[in-house]
Order: structure tokens, then sequence, then C-alpha cells
């Protein structure tokens, strides 16, 4: 196919999205044909459906949670691949492949280390109130204690080039790998930038009811911390 990107790699963390993971990956295999799916001990198929959409997967035969796959993903991009960025993507279908390929481009541009998305840069964000609140509090908590300037500290669609990825390390299992990653890669000094992403907010998505919990989870852990 034309205009296909094949320096990057999408690692997408899986976990009983049977019901929307093929369609994701078939959109998203358009324009990024490397794309790696942990499956995290899914009990409904998801993985073999992942495989059949065209990803490659590999398969943790219990759940270990989303920061023991997103290591997973960034060790085989950084062992067994030449892939000079990885992009971590949601399996749920929230994240847009535009996006991503915007990210990946500005950041071949700019020399860039890493490029976060952001939900606040531009647009208004379609989400309740209270999310609206809790998510720009926990990205000051997380500028105070990383020193990255960021509006959207925990946003799943990162971008993040070969020698940062290297210096990955996660040990937080759950939710709190989503503060480690960003103390990882402001530890990398590599430069930066924020780039506006759009999160499609489905009903999919909002049936599964995980998104608030994760925001209050990453607030306290940072606080604990």
């Amino acid at each position: 196919m034309e205009n296909q990107i094949t320096d990057t790699w999408l690692v997408i963390p899986l976990y009983n999205e049977a019901s929307v993971i093929g369609g994701v990956i078939r959109n998203a295999v358009k324009t990024f044909p490397n794309i790696v799916c942990i499956d995290d001990g899914s009990k409904d198929g998801s993985g073999q459906i992942a495989l059949e959409a065209g990803a490659h997967l590999i398969t943790h035969p219990v759940n270990l949670g989303q920061g023991a796959a997103l290591q997973t993903g960034i060790d085989f991009v950084v062992k067994m691949t030449d892939a000079k960025y990885l992009i971590t993507f949601d399996a749920d279908g929230q994240h847009r492949v535009e996006d991503a390929l915007t990210m990946r481009n500005r950041a071949e541009a700019e020399d860039l280390g890493i490029v976060f998305g952001s939900r606040f840069l531009g647009q208004p964000v379609e989400s309740g109130l209270l999310k609206r609140i809790l998510l720009p509090l926990v990205a000051l908590v997380s500028r105070y204690r990383t020193g990255l300037k960021l509006s959207d500290a925990h946003n799943g669609l990162r971008l993040i080039r070969r020698d940062a990825a290297s210096q990955i390390r996660l040990t937080q299992n759950r939710m709190a790998h989503a503060s480690e990653i960003m103390n990882q890669l402001a530890g990398t000094k590599l430069p930066y930038a924020e780039q506006s992403v759009h999160i499609l907010y489905t009903d999919y998505s909002r049936s599964k009811g995980q998104s608030m919990l994760n925001s209050v989870n990453i607030l306290v852990d940072l606080i604990l911390r």
C-alpha cells in the first residue's frame, strides 16, 4: 500500500476487547503495517482476532496488568525490530490513526525523542465535568514531579523514539505504570513535544466505565508518591 509507515510500530496492550480489536487493527494496519498486540490473559479470544486482523501477537498466559503488557511490547520492538519509533495505542478504539501519523511525522521533522498526545490543546474535550477537572489536575501534579510541561500527562497515545524506549523499565503493572512511564521518559532528558489529539469516546468505551477510575487512581498515586 502507498504511504505506509514502516519505521514505526504500534504497541497495543489487549485485554478482553474482542468486539472492537479487529476493526482497530484493520484500520491501523493500512497506515502502520507493523503492529504488536500484547494479549494480557484475555478470556474472549481477543488475541486470535488481532492476529487474524494483521497484528503480531504476544500472549501473557495470565492477566498481569497494562504496565506489564506495555513493557512486553516495548521490549519486543527494541530487541526484535529495527524500528525508529514506537507508538503506544489503545485497543478500545479511542485513539485515531491520523493522530498517530501526525505525531510520527512531527518527531521526524523536529528530531523529537518523545511526542505526548494531549486532549486539551486547541479543542473541546468530549467528557464529563469531573473528568475535565481531574485530568488537568493530574497534569499539574505530574508537571511538579517530572518537570515535563504537559497539559495532559497521562494520555495513552505516545510516540517514543528507540533511544528513549530502550531506557524504559516498567515495574508497576497496574495503573501506577502511568506515572512510572512519565518519570522515566522525563529522565531521558530527550527533546519532547505535545501534540493535540482527539479521543473518540464511544458508547463502548464509556460502558466499560474505566477512564474516570483510572484518572482518580493516577492522581492518588502521584500524591502518595
